[in-house]
């Protein structure tokens, strides 16, 4: 199957550059992933949509203030060194308490041993390592509270494709109401539309919910550099399926309720959970069990979903609308088929939806 095959045409206009006053204002789009149907809705109606003992599965990341601009000191191996300038870095992986990944610009002149200052925050960072596609790993100095120090001085990484910088107002707009664990650069975007009063709704509706946390690293926008879908590779994310959840979602599953997730890296996660009960099974000569029964644990993924995919675990998907030729479009068309996805984009875009992360939403039954 190729790439190219996942295309269509998005007027540049329909993204999103701004994000609603309302969060739950947002429109929404509804496939019937059976018979192609769609028809147009909006967000608030999503608790009318689902029915009493379905189980919503979120994605409880927080966007970290990922990007940097610091001031390059010297090298920290050479003190008679002193390179100066202004340096942007993005932090995009976490590799232990204090080391990162990240991508620095400008990239050439940042030397591994260079230590780099963030303003007032007390913040530092040696470079420590080159990478092969440019990226470097940096080592803070430590500072009492990490996460409050860059809160100080970071910026929220807005995706690459909203035109401008970011402001204080996307600190928390560009968050879910139920983030809590720290670690994304980048949100999970179909959880936007949620507000306490809308999640108040789906309860009084019987509407069951859980969490996961799978932290949403920038190689979600990363372009695919391949033309087959069969020569893909993901980078890894981390993740974590407490045990109230695996436990939630277990019993939704032996009772032939349907297992609902808000956007694509709950997707991920949750298939990642059960691939990997079922070769956990496998491994010790045992019959995986039907329906699959997930494990709490932690971890890592870079499943990549395409059409053929089987999926042992969701029934249903609200997510956002993807970028052409992106892996995220390819996910969707596992779920809904290639044809039907198409179909409701086309749509979409005929009736002036708004796309990508500050966009509006579909829901796939």
């Amino acid at each position: 199957m190729l790439v190219s095959e996942f295309d269509f045409e998005l007027p540049p206009e329909l993204i999103a550059q701004e994000p609603l006053a309302d969060r739950a204002a947002s429109r929404m789009l509804t496939l019937n992933r059976a018979t192609g149907a769609v028809a147009d809705c909006n967000f608030r109606d999503l608790p009318a949509l689902l029915q009493p003992g379905d189980l919503l599965v979120f994605n409880n990341s927080r966007v970290i203030p990922a990007r940097l601009y610091g001031q390059r000191t010297g090298l920290h191996t050479q003190p008679g060194h002193h390179a100066t300038g202004r340096v942007q870095v993005m932090l995009t992986e976490q590799l232990s308490q204090w080391e990162w990944l990240a991508l620095v610009r400008p990239g050439r002149k940042v030397l591994t041993g260079e230590v780099i200052r963030f303003g007032d925050s007390g913040l530092q960072a040696e470079v420590i390592a080159h990478g092969e596609h440019g990226e470097r790993t940096i080592r803070f100095q430590p500072v009492p509270d990490f996460y409050t120090a860059l809160d100080r001085t970071g910026h929220i990484p807005l995706p690459p494709y909203i035109h401008r910088e970011d402001r204080p107002e996307d600190r928390e707009r560009y968050q879910t109401v139920y983030s809590q664990q720290p670690g994304s650069v980048a949100a999970p975007t179909a959880g936007l539309h949620f507000t306490p009063e809308i999640l108040a709704a789906l309860a009084n509706r019987g509407v069951q919910t859980a969490y996961v946390t799978l932290h949403v690293g920038l190689g979600t926008f990363a372009p695919v550099r391949v033309s087959r879908v069969e020569d893909i590779h993901l980078h890894r994310e981390r993740y974590t399926l407490p045990p109230e959840t695996a436990a939630a979602i277990n019993a939704a599953l032996r009772e032939n309720r349907r297992v609902i997730a808000v956007g694509t890296t709950t997707v991920r996660t949750l298939e990642h959970c059960a691939a990997a009960a079922v070769a956990a099974a496998e491994s010790t000569a045992q019959a995986p069990s039907d329906p699959v029964q997930l494990t709490p644990h932690s971890g890592e993924t870079h499943i990549f979903i395409s059409p053929g995919y089987k999926f042992r675990v969701i029934q249903g998907l609200l997510t956002n609308f993807h970028l052409p030729q992106s892996t995220l479009l390819m996910l969707v068309s596992a779920f809904a088929g290639r044809e039907h996805t198409l179909a409701a984009y086309r749509h979409a875009v005929h009736e002036r939806y708004r796309f990508f992360s500050y966009g509006d939403c579909m829901f796939i039954y």
